[in-house]
């Protein structure tokens, strides 16, 4: 499978790019996109499946709008209404929603380290 990461910011790529193999291209619409950036977007992301992953609030879901109606076939990924947009959700969330995504094997587990050890 070929995919990209859609997201709204740097900072919602960079909390992204803790979880997901460095081979999976992440994109930022930098804001609210317009008519030049989605162009850059849809070139950039090519054949690619797109998995788009914006903030729960309403910036976030115009944002989703908007890149739906450019990628009518990507699957949408959604943090937690209690959580301050996609750069704050914690990492095991993140892995969680990814594993319901069916992207278990672009995800980098974190070590867990045994007391005692």
């Amino acid at each position: 499978m070929d995919i990209a990461i859609i997201v709204e910011g740097k900072n919602d790529k960079s909390r992204i790019r803790r979880v997901l193999d460095e081979a999976v291209p992440i994109f930022c619409t930098f804001g609210t996109p317009g008519t030049l950036q989605l162009e850059k977007l849809r070139k950039q992301v090519g054949s690619k499946d797109v998995f788009i992953f914006t903030d729960n609030d309403s910036s976030g879901k115009r944002i989703r709008g908007i890149l739906r109606d450019l990628f009518p076939d990507a699957e949408h990924i959604y943090t937690r209404r209690g959580y301050p947009g996609v750069e704050h959700t914690p990492e095991d969330y993140l892995i969680e929603q990814f594993e319901k995504a069916g992207l278990e094997s672009y995800i980098q587990y974190p070590v867990k380290y045994e007391e005692g050890i």
